[in-house]
């Protein structure tokens, strides 16, 4: 069914809204965790997936692990960090979405400066 007019605005602004605040909520986390937020962040939610885009947030001394070619080890401590804050983690989607996250994956491509949180929602029953 397709919607029109003021309800698909309303929906519409509803979802950018979300997705607005997930972004935000995980800049702010990453700040907590790591000392330092990403500067830009973007979140896509289609159906049962969210996925949480963090770009340019690693602290100096991780950049320093970069230029020494340390990539996996700097991937393993961001990994680390991240499992050691799922619960809240998760509880900021859950609140965003009012769906309880089924599985959370996060990984970090350190050559970019790019990482990426997943979130698989459990199905809508609605």
């Amino acid at each position: 069914m397709e919607t029109h007019g003021a309800a698909a605005t309303e929906n519409g602004n509803a979802a950018e809204s979300t997705r607005a605040m997930i972004s935000r909520e995980m800049v702010r986390l990453y700040k907590e965790t790591f000392g330092r937020g990403p500067t830009k962040a973007h979140t896509v939610i289609s159906g049962d997936l969210v996925v949480c885009t963090l770009e340019n947030s690693f602290t100096p001394a991780e950049l320093n692990l970069v230029e020494m070619g340390e990539h996996q080890r700097l991937r393993d401590v961001r990994l680390f960090f991240q499992y050691s804050s799922e619960e809240e983690v998760r509880g900021v989607i859950e609140e965003a979405t009012g769906r309880k996250v089924r599985a959370f994956v996060s990984g970090t491509d350190a050559a970019q400066d790019v990482s990426t949180e997943v979130f698989y929602l459990e199905p809508d029953s609605a």
